[in-house]
C-alpha cells in the first residue's frame, strides 16, 4: 500500500463528525488510505511538515458523497414519459434481454468516472455482469458496493442468477483494499420466488454480506401485495425473509404505511432515497421527515442515468429538499444540515460503512473532496459566525462541476474536472457506440414482442 501522506488545507473543513464542526483554515491529514488528523491548519501542519500539500484555498473539504443508489446504465435520455412498470416493460426490461458483457462493462467505466468527478466517492450499483463494473472499480478508484440485477422468478430469466451473485461474491467481495463490496441483489421482491427468496437469504449469512432490493416504489405494489400475500410490501418482505438484519437497505420506499415504518426500525434497515427518479417516473414523494424521525438511515441516491438523468449527488441533495418542501408544504421541512447528512454519515450509516467512511475523522477512510467556493453561486461564503452558511449553499447552490479533487483511500482519483485514473473521452466515445447497438437489438425484440417485457403488476 502507498503510504504517501497529503496536507489538505482549505478555507474552511466541514467535518461531518457529531454536532457538525466547520473549522475555519482547516487541515486533514492522511496517511496511506486512512485519515491521520483534522484541524486547524496551522495545528495539524507542524504534524507533517514533509507531507504533499495541496491549499485548495476559497473550497470546502468534506466527506466524499455517498450514492446509495444507483443503476450505471447507458440509456440517458432515450426512456421517456412513461409510469414505472409501463416504463420497465417497454425500455427497461426489453434493454436488459439483449444486454451482453461488454455493454454493461462499457457503462460502469463511463458512469463511475462520472460520479468520480462529481464528489461521489462510494456508490451502490445494481447493475448486471458485474464482474466489468469490478474492474472499473479497481482500475479508477470508486468505493463501491456491487449488487446484481439478480430475477428468479418465471418470466425474468434474463437477468442476472443467484449463481452468477454468488461467483461475484466470491471472486470480487473484499477486492482492492476493501473498496469493492459484493452483495446479494433481490431486483424486486415480485421478481422473485419463494425458494429463491430463501437462497437468497442464506446466501447473506454464509458469506457476510447484505441484501438490496427495491420496494414499496410505486403506488401500484400495495395492491398487488395485497393480492399475492395478504400483506403490505414490506410485510410480505419479512414473510419472504427477505426484512432480516441482513437486509442493509431498499430502495425508495415512498408508499409506506406505519406498520412498514417500524418493521424498518425493528430490522435497522436503511433506506436509500430517490428523488428525482420517483418524481420523473411519478411515483411519488418518500416521508423522508418520518422515516429520519423515526430513527431510520435514510441515504440519497440518483438511481439510473435513465430515470434521473445524471448522477450528480449535490443536485439530488436539492431535490431532497425542495420535494420536502414541497410534500409538507413547510419551507422549514428537512434541515440542510439534515441533507449533508444523508449524502455523507447516514448515507454511510444506510449501507453499514459507517464506522469506515462518511466524516472526516481520525482513523477513518481517507475519502475527502475539495468543493470550490471562488464562484458566484457559492458567494458569500461565510464561514463563522451566526450567518454561517456552507452548508446551505452546498444544498442549494453547490454543483457537480465544482468538486476541484476528489480523493479515495487516501489516493487523489480526479482533480480540476480531470479523472486522473481513466480515459473519460475514451468511455464517453465506448457508450455513443454501445447505446445504438443496444437500442436497435431491443427495437428488433420489441417488433416481435409487441406488448414488451413480461410485467411483474
Amino acid at each position: 500500500m502507498d503510504m504517501s501522506q497529503y496536507l489538505l488545507t482549505a478555507d474552511a473543513v466541514l467535518t461531518m463528525a457529531p454536532g457538525h464542526p466547520v473549522i475555519a483554515k482547516g487541515a486533514v491529514l492522511t496517511k496511506g488510505d486512512k485519515i491521520i488528523a483534522v484541524g486547524a491548519a496551522a495545528d495539524v501542519e507542524r504534524m507533517a511538515p514533509a507531507a504533499k500539500s495541496k491549499d485548495f484555498g476559497k473550497a470546502v473539504l468534506m466527506p466524499g458523497l455517498v450514492n446509495a443508489h444507483m443503476h450505471s446504465g447507458f440509456l440517458r435520455g432515450t426512456a421517456e414519459g412513461l409510469p414505472l412498470w409501463d416504463w420497465l416493460r417497454l425500455y427497461i426490461d426489453p434493454m436488459h434481454r439483449v444486454l451482453a458483457p461488454g455493454d454493461a462493462e462499457a457503462s460502469s467505466w463511463l458512469c463511475y468516472g462520472e460520479s468520480l468527478l462529481a464528489g461521489t466517492t462510494t456508490a451502490v450499483d445494481m447493475w448486471r455482469y458485474m464482474a466489468g463494473s469490478a474492474r472499473a472499480a479497481e482500475k479508477l478508484g470508486l468505493r463501491v458496493v456491487m449488487v446484481p440485477y439478480v430475477g428468479e422468478a418465471a418470466g425474468f430469466d434474463y437477468f442476472d442468477t443467484l449463481d452468477d451473485n454468488e461467483t461475484l461474491i466470491r471472486d470480487w467481495h473484499g477486492a482492492a483494499n476493501g473498496r469493492i463490496n459484493v452483495w446479494v441483489g433481490v431486483e424486486h421482491q415480485f421478481y422473485f420466488t419463494p425458494e429463491a427468496c430463501r437462497r437468497a437469504v442464506a446466501m447473506c449469512d454464509t458469506y457476510g454480506v447484505g441484501l438490496h432490493t427495491h420496494s414499496n416504489e410505486s403506488q401500484v405494489e400495495i395492491p398487488e401485495a395485497r393480492k399475492r400475500h395478504g400483506m403490505l410490501p414490506m410485510q410480505a418482505l419479512e414473510k419472504l425473509g427477505l426484512l432480516s438484519p441482513r437486509t442493509v437497505l431498499l430502495a425508495h420506499c415512498v408508499w409506506l404505511d406505519p406498520l412498514e415504518i417500524e418493521l424498518l426500525q425493528k430490522y435497522n434497515v436503511g433506506v436509500a432515497h430517490n428523488p428525482t427518479s420517483n418524481m420523473k417516473l411519478a411515483s411519488g414523494a418518500a416521508p423522508v421527515e418520518a422515516l429520519i424521525a423515526a430513527g431510520i438511515a435514510v441515504g440519497i441516491g440518483s438511481d439510473g442515468e435513465k430515470e434521473n438523468n445524471n448522477l450528480d449527488i449535490f443536485e439530488e441533495m436539492k431535490v431532497v429538499s425542495l420535494l420536502a418542501k414541497f410534500r409538507a408544504m413547510r419551507a422549514d421541512a428537512l434541515d440542510s444540515w439534515d441533507i449533508l447528512r444523508s449524502a455523507t454519515i447516514e448515507g454511510a450509516r444506510a449501507i453499514g460503512m459507517a464506522e469506515r467512511i462518511g466524516s472526516l475523522e481520525p482513523g477513518k477512510q481517507a475519502d475527502i473532496i475539495a468543493v470550490r467556493g471562488d464562484n458566484a453561486h457559492m458567494t458569500p461564503f461565510i464561514v463563522e459566525g451566526p450567518f454561517q452558511n456552507l452548508h446551505h449553499n452546498l444544498v442549494h447552490a453547490a454543483q457537480s462541476g465544482d468538486v476541484a479533487m476528489t480523493m479515495v483511500d487516501g489516493a487523489i482519483v480526479a482533480e480540476n474536472g480531470v479523472l486522473l485514473t481513466g480515459d473519460m473521452p475514451a468511455y464517453i466515445d465506448a457508450i455513443e457506440r454501445v447505446s445504438r447497438e443496444v437500442i436497435a437489438r431491443r427495437s428488433a425484440w420489441l417488433a416481435k414482442n409487441t406488448g414488451g417485457a413480461h410485467s411483474p403488476v
